[in-house]
């Protein structure tokens, strides 16, 4: 059970604000509602209470109790208005409760007053004052310590008061003694039964307020995690692709109960999608491999990130969406999703501004990089291939022309075609860009090519264009890398991934916060005051958290079931609309409902110890009392036999049963309704047994106070003490608290009925009918309720039967919705975590497709890395496989659907590929990227660096493994081609070494690997031959090691490394050998 306003699942997190959030909820929820319950309850009671007194024959004799009831009706009246129309504060509500108490204190002393004045039937009003003290524990918005004092000074004071005005204290009397002590013994029943309700009912709100508050922090968390879902997923993929791809994820966890996707043999489904009047750009940097290489990793990663950073918010500026990363290579599209007239216009001023931007690095740092750009505009089909690690990308020819064009470009300039300068309109001057000459296909496809002269090569530069020649040989003698690197992060672009890092927020995806702090968990409010009045939108979070909570605050409030509509209730009465739920409620376990009977137990040893002190012996008496008191007995026996048999070892058959009462609802139903209806019973069966032995016995019992003839008159005398039994058993049946409403509104308004017709056909008064008023005056009256008429004793009995079944009935209703509230909050909560523990899957599955598992724990985890994530490896096995055939494949006709069933063709290639990937023999290679259709992949990155030092054969076995996926892919392909009848062959290079990893991009953050191992590998994949595997001549020595096979092929020409040894790996001795690897 949470502290006193601790609503934060984290623990050691407190705040003001959450004991005042914690006191708003009890004051909607609890006190609220009781208070105006007690009070209609008031009302009710004056009401009646004036009717009572003007029906007496002479009203005008009790001006005093008329003036107070109405006094008291007008305060309660006026109160009940401020409580519903919410006028009155929190911190008022004690005074309030005070306040309450003391009007039924003056009115209970007043009509106390008035009756012994008069020496009325039953005037010490020991049933008046037995109400003040249970609704002070059960309905006045009180403290259990408040509640306790204001009901041992209202027992107390009355039993002061009546002593005193018996005169106890002066001539002490046996009976006045007695009758003193049995008050003190019904107070001392009411006490303790209020507040065992006060106790249950305060377990059960904070229990309620906990799960409130946790269902509400599952939700926000719900919301944050479908905000960063959404963000994640827009930072890989266009919006109108990532919703369609979310669902099917959605829809596999749901089918496959959470695991990992599974694959089938279905056609895989295809996210592409056609677009026309399209610009694609190409760009390039100059120079970078040779700036790359003096890079260490962090400067490399740097480097990158802040370059394609500036590229990306260019490209955002100009209405480009940037489409991928290769390398040093940057390319992008203008006019997608939706078509732009501009596109053309927007692809080359983005051109010339890249350009731009690369060349005030060129000149601030002294480093000789530039840009090459190249454009051209036609058609494309967009969308996404494959099943692990989704990148958007663009296929075309036109997408492939525009590559060429960034091939035959020129450094610092954009080269265009004409097709991208007829959509121009003019807007810029063009000279000649001779493309023909610098590119075979160009010239093979009479592609006439243009350079776009800027508009600022024409304006003199500002002379700070160029600092670092007037500082001195102290910045050149600076490594360039070091020096790219500061001027670079000067930029200030943001670091990848910087909206995920802020998990508590849960504002637009567009907005970025760098330098915010994390909490360990999402706390459902941040209560530090500095960050509130700091940030606006933190404002506006703490407000939006408030309006949640006390929405559902007022949600909670239990007059609300019977007055206004409900999703979860009927609209009269707390019963669950849905039939299912309202079965599993009843049918739920109750913890400690033994304690029920416990106190029901003590109430039946109160009602005895009355009966023991006031009323006279007799046999039934003993007899009546003993049978219940040997069946109470019994259930508790069965109730507290596993408490029993810690010290006495007894049967396991026992301490079952004593399980079986919390668990299973028949047995306890029938406890109850047994203990219920015994005290019920107990309460008043000697009642006519006493009437008809009186009447038949002579007068010399030893209790009898008068003669015989007015024998029956003095039993009569008793019945108020039978009434106080009545009522305390009544109060019994109100303490099994998760009993059935229905049940135990049967219970009370039997045992009401039952008790009217008992109290009014008795035979005293007819006794008292049967002798004139006159005799009635020569009796000599010892007790104080002896003279006095019938009527008076019948009425205030039958008011104070139901005043409490009223009460009890009304409380037993609320107590009945807090527990149907609980269950339901219960229920919400397991819910809403079951949808939050979903999309933490499929967060966890989204962020895998873009980022290895270990790398995606760098940036979702909960400790706070908001640093760049870089690492250097001294071993990786890199891979790259083609599919060369596919290129003469793809055509664009109508046949085809202008390629998109081609790219159906390579989608099923690429997802049979990534299926391989879900085996566990391949658990440790990573898919990098899709280039077309050449597949790149890495072994080994999940060991950093320095983390290698084992025997060689097993820090080489990720060599091995590759070649197997590689031969595992040929496979693969094999079985495409005997489906869709082609003969489509693989063409794989590997190569290991050291690598560098790292994320870069900010808007679409994504993984990659660069190194000398990366551009070797991809070199032995495209001088390599078709249904082969080329390999470097060290890696073919660390093959032959782990038993493989390889053939020399001799030496070839490797473009930026001359010649080298290259070997084949021969693939049917691979097969064999493979087979023994884990």
């Amino acid at each position: 059970m949470p502290a006193k306003g601790r609503y934060f699942l984290n623990e050691g997190e407190e705040g003001p604000d959450q004991a005042a959030l914690y006191e708003k909820y009890r004051l909607t929820s609890q006190h609220r509602p009781l208070l105006l319950v007690l009070l209609v309850l008031a009302i009710a009671a004056c009401v009646a209470l004036i009717a009572i007194t003007f029906s007496h024959e002479e009203p005008s004799g009790h001006q005093a109790v008329l003036g107070t009831a109405f006094f008291t009706l007008v305060v309660f009246i006026a109160l009940y208005v401020l409580v519903y129309v919410e006028c009155l504060v929190q911190r008022w509500l004690w005074a309030l409760a005070l306040f309450t108490w003391t009007c039924f204190m003056m009115l209970g002393y007043i009509v106390i007053w008035d009756s012994w004045r008069r020496t009325a039937c039953a005037w010490e009003q020991v049933p008046f004052f037995l109400f003040i003290v249970f609704v002070g524990y059960t309905l006045l918005p009180l403290s259990m310590w408040g509640a306790v004092a204001v009901g041992v000074f209202s027992s107390a004071s009355h039993l002061l008061v009546f002593g005193a005005l018996m005169g106890i204290f002066t001539k002490p009397f046996l009976q006045v003694g007695l009758q003193l002590l049995a008050n003190a013994i019904i107070f001392l029943c009411g006490n303790f039964t209020g507040a065992f309700h006060k106790h249950q009912m305060q377990d059960a709100s904070r229990d309620l307020f906990t799960y409130t508050v946790k269902c509400i922090q599952i939700r926000r968390k719900l919301r944050v995690e479908k905000r960063q879902q959404e963000n994640l997923l827009l930072s890989v993929l266009p919006a109108h692709i990532s919703m369609g791809m979310k669902l099917a994820i959605i829809e596999r966890l749901k089918e496959s109960g959470g695991r990992r996707y599974m694959p089938d043999h279905n056609f895989h489904s295809l996210y592409v999608k056609r677009h026309q009047n399209v610009s694609i750009l190409y760009a390039d940097i100059v120079g970078f491999t040779r700036l790359a290489s003096d890079c260490s990793p962090k400067e490399l990663v740097v480097v990158l990130n802040e370059l394609f950073g500036k590229f990306d918010q260019i490209a955002k500026a100009n209405e480009c969406m940037r489409i991928k990363i290769l390398g040093d290579c940057y390319y992008c599209v203008s006019g997608l999703p939706v078509s732009l007239p501009t596109h053309a216009r927007n692809c080359v001023k983005m051109g010339l501004d890249i350009c731009e931007a690369i060349k005030q690095v060129r000149e601030a740092t002294g480093v000789d990089i530039s840009m090459r750009v190249g454009i051209h505009s036609g058609n494309v089909l967009c969308g996404v291939i494959g099943l692990r690690k989704w990148q958007y990308d663009v296929w075309s020819h036109d997408v492939s022309l525009a590559n060429r064009m960034e091939a035959a470009g020129v450094p610092g300039r954009v080269h265009i075609t004409e097709a991208t300068l007829n959509h121009l309109d003019k807007a810029y001057e063009v000279e000649d860009g001779q493309g023909q000459q610098r590119d075979p296909y160009l010239k093979e496809m009479n592609i006439r090519t243009y350079l776009v002269v800027d508009p600022r090569s024409q304006q003199p530069p500002p002379p700070s264009q160029h600092p670092l020649r007037h500082k001195g040989d102290a910045a050149l003698k600076m490594r360039a890398s070091v020096r790219v690197t500061r001027y670079l992060e000067s930029w200030g672009a943001a670091r990848p991934f910087a909206h995920l890092n802020h998990r508590e927020s849960v504002s637009s995806s567009e907005t970025l916060i760098p330098n915010g702090r994390r909490p360990k968990a999402i706390p459902l409010r941040r209560h530090r005051a500095p960050d509130r009045s700091a940030s606006p939108k933190g404002r506006s979070e703490d407000d939006s958290y408030d309006d949640e909570m006390l929405s559902a605050i007022e949600g909670l409030s239990s007059t609300r079931p019977c007055c206004s509509k409900s999703d979860d209730f009927h609209t009269f009465g707390a019963i669950f609309l849905e039939e299912g739920f309202e079965r599993e409620y009843r049918l739920a376990p109750i913890p400690g409902a033994r304690y029920d009977f416990a106190c029901a137990s003590l109430v039946f040893l109160c009602i005895l110890l009355v009966h023991v002190l006031v009323m006279p012996r007799m046999t039934a008496l003993g007899v009546s009392f003993g049978l219940v008191s040997c069946l109470l007995v019994l259930v508790l026996s069965l109730c507290f036999a596993a408490e029993f048999m810690r010290c006495f070892p007894a049967r396991g058959t026992l301490q079952v049963i004593s399980e079986w009462v919390e668990t299973r609802p028949l047995l306890r139903l029938f406890l109850a309704v047994l203990t219920i209806g015994s005290l019920l019973t107990v309460a008043i069966i000697n009642l006519p047994l006493m009437l008809d032995s009186a009447l038949g016995l002579p007068g010399g019992n030893e209790t009898s106070l008068l003669a015989p003839r007015s024998k029956a008159r003095t039993l009569c005398a008793l019945l108020p003490y039978y009434s106080y039994s009545c009522i305390l058993g009544l109060i019994a049946c109100s303490v099994f608290l998760r009993m059935s409403l229905e049940l135990k509104v049967v219970l009370l308004t039997v045992a009401l009925v039952a008790y009217l017709v008992l109290f009014n056909l008795s035979l005293c008064w007819q006794d008292h009918s049967a002798h004139s008023p006159g005799n009635l005056t020569q009796v000599n009256a010892t007790i104080s309720t002896l003279d006095c008429s019938p009527s008076d004793l019948k009425t205030m009995i039958t008011f104070y039967l139901v005043l409490f079944y009223s009460t009890l009935v009304m409380l037993s209703r609320q107590i009945d919705y807090y527990c149907r509230l609980d269950c339901l909050w219960k229920k919400k909560f397991k819910k809403e975590h079951e949808e939050f523990e979903t999309m933490e899957n499929v967060n966890r599955l989204l962020l895998e497709n873009v980022l290895p598992a270990h790398v995606a724990a760098h940036f979702i985890g909960d400790k706070l890395n908001e640093d760049w994530y870089h690492q250097s490896y001294d071993c990786v096995c890199v891979m790259f496989a083609s599919v060369p055939d596919f290129k003469v494949f793809y055509t664009e006709c109508d046949v085809n659907k202008e390629g998109l069933e081609c790219l159906r063709l390579l989608n099923e290639i690429i997802a049979d590929f990534d299926e391989l990937l879900l085996k566990p023999k391949f658990s440790g290679v990573e898919k990098i990227k899709t280039i077309g259709s050449t597949y790149m992949a890495a072994a080994g990155l999940s060991v950093p660096s320095g983390h290698e030092n084992q025997d060689l054969e097993r820090q080489h076995t990720h060599i091995g493994v590759m070649v197997d996926f590689s031969i595992a892919l040929m496979s693969k392909l094999d079985g495409i081609n005997r489906h869709s009848f082609n003969s489509f062959r693989l063409r794989v290079g590997i190569n290991h070494g050291p690598v560098i990893a790292g994320v870069i991009g900010a808007r679409k953050p994504q993984y990659d690997i660069w190194g000398n191992t990366v551009n070797v590998a991809s070199r032995m994949e495209s001088t390599g031959e078709l249904g082969k595997i080329q390999v470097t001549e060290e890696t073919c020595i660390i093959l032959q090691r782990l038993g493989y096979s390889c053939e020399c092929r001799g030496l070839i020409n490797v473009k930026g490394k001359g010649e080298l040894r290259t070997y084949f790996v021969c693939t049917d001795t691979a097969k064999f050998q493979g087979l023994g690897l884990n």
